[in-house]
């Protein structure tokens, strides 16, 4: 029987990598997108409808016959978080409810607290420290209202995203510059602590493996991904500079400029909203991944300097000419 799926957020990169993915996989994948000059088009094997994730009428026209709903679509620039993430959320619920699709939801660490740290399963405490933080327990819990109601839904937490067409990601945005030489490479954690990151790729062949067995998981599912657990907050770093090095270039490790990102924040809403993340990086934690493994037995898990040199190249900083 052909699955078929929607994909609210195909254009980002956690929503992109799951669409192609499961397109891989055999899945009739359908996405929303705004702007398109037709009312439909096809790119790669994926069917793009125009519409858009808050507007109820175009998500549930799209939904139609689906399967499953995943639920990737943020706000750019982390603008407008508080007016549009929980309505976009509630258009979702509708359409699964209407149709009886299970709702996939890519989690993040941000639901958490430092009440939480330093090891965290899907049901230690919830009480986040930050605007978005609050915003992602709320989501959570109206998914967990919808599955009351007869929805179903798989929700996946794991560490910072990275990879190569990652998007918005501390990889990209904090650590190195892209589309140049690598030269010098940030350390956003304060000296010695541990840092949880997730390769894009392993984190949405996840939720491809986890949806294979979403008729034997309960309505309400959530799992943690242990990904890579960077120990001292060096490691990724160090992966970074030998595959540079091995490009034939140098870069040198430093300490994330914090006073800086403070001093422009006020004019820089992606500063803003970074350190408002700081406190992820001043404390360890780390994901306990046992649910996921007595579902899938195993992790799907990148070699590290496999996943940062692909990063690495979709980011355009390797080979690149007149170094």
């Amino acid at each position: 029987m052909t699955q078929k799926v929607l994909v609210l957020g195909a254009t980002g990169g956690i929503g992109g990598e799951v669409a192609r993915q499961l397109r891989d996989a055999g899945w009739q994948v359908q996405a929303l997108q705004r702007g398109l000059v037709h009312s439909s088009e096809t790119r790669e094997g994926i069917v793009y409808l125009r519409g858009d994730a808050l507007n109820r009428d175009d998500v549930m026209r799209a939904a139609q016959g689906c399967n499953v709903l995943v639920h990737a679509v943020n706000p750019p620039g982390y603008r407008r978080w508080n007016k549009w993430v929980l309505p976009m959320m509630d258009n979702t619920i509708a359409a699964a409810l209407k149709e009886g699709a299970t709702i996939v939801l890519p989690g993040t660490v941000y639901n958490f607290g430092p009440d939480a740290f330093p090891r965290l399963t899907e049901d230690s405490p919830q009480h986040p420290l930050t605007r978005k933080g609050q915003i992602r327990v709320q989501l959570e819990q109206r998914l967990h209202a919808a599955t009351q109601q007869g929805a179903r839904a798989i929700v996946l937490r794991s560490g910072d995203f990275f990879g190569p067409r990652a998007g918005n990601s501390w990889f990209s945005q904090g650590m190195i510059k892209p589309g140049h030489a690598v030269k010098r490479i940030n350390l956003p954690s304060d000296p010695g602590v541990g840092h949880q990151w997730a390769y894009l790729p392993d984190v949405a062949q996840t939720m491809v493996q986890l949806l294979s067995h979403r008729e034997r998981l309960a309505p309400f599912s959530n799992f943690h991904m242990a990904g890579y657990w960077d120990a001292d907050g060096t490691q990724i770093a160090t992966a970074i500079a030998r595959c540079v090095e091995r490009d034939g270039g140098q870069a040198k490790l430093r300490a994330f400029p914090w006073w800086l990102a403070r001093l422009v924040s006020p004019f820089v809403t992606t500063l803003r909203e970074l350190l408002e993340m700081r406190y992820l990086w001043q404390q360890p934690l780390r994901m306990e991944n046992s649910r996921l493994l007595a579902v899938l037995g195993a992790e799907p898990h990148t070699p590290l300097e496999q996943a940062v040199e692909a990063t690495l190249k979709g980011l355009g900083c390797l080979s690149l000419p007149n170094r």
